[in-house]
């Protein structure tokens, strides 16, 4: 399938639910997402996998027990953003500006101990601003951590 042809955006994140499923269970977390099917961007199939998948592991490992974790999607004039929200730990402000900086590699363990490589984020900046795209995080500690990126609507 063409490479620069619009995504069907509603399927990636589709598979990317069915994948977290079984660790959200386990957890007791409640995976949401949109039921559109007719979600389009333009971007490479796999680099925007990679981001949700990314965005979505981290979103499960960062959240408590019986909490929950929505994909959103909201569609701009030119653009289109995907939020993964969460209701986890949250973030530190003074870490925040760490987290996709190659530089200063930032890494924390998830609520159940697991671990991370710290480069998950640097990648989905890459990738996301590859395809045109920018990516940002907003959080509170404690309440939880919403990162949204942007693709474009056209070629």
């Amino acid at each position: 399938d063409d490479k620069m042809g619009a995504r069907p955006l509603g399927r990636v994140i589709q598979e990317n639910i069915n994948i977290h499923k079984l660790l959200a269970e386990k957890k007791g977390i409640m995976l949401l997402s949109p039921d559109q099917e007719d979600i389009y961007a333009y971007g490479d199939r796999d680099m925007i996998n990679s981001v949700i998948r990314n965005l979505m592991t981290n979103a499960v490992k960062f959240t408590d027990r019986n909490k929950k974790v929505e994909v959103k999607v909201s569609p701009g004039e030119n653009e289109l953003e995907v939020s993964v929200v969460d209701e986890g730990i949250g973030i530190e402000q003074e870490n925040m500006k760490r987290l996709f900086r190659i530089d200063e590699k930032f890494k924390s363990n998830g609520t159940d101990g697991e671990k991370g490589t710290g480069l998950g984020l640097i990648i989905c900046r890459e990738f996301v601003e590859k395809n045109g795209g920018e990516i940002k995080v907003q959080s509170k500690p404690g309440v939880g951590t919403t990162f949204s990126f942007t693709l474009p609507l056209s070629n």
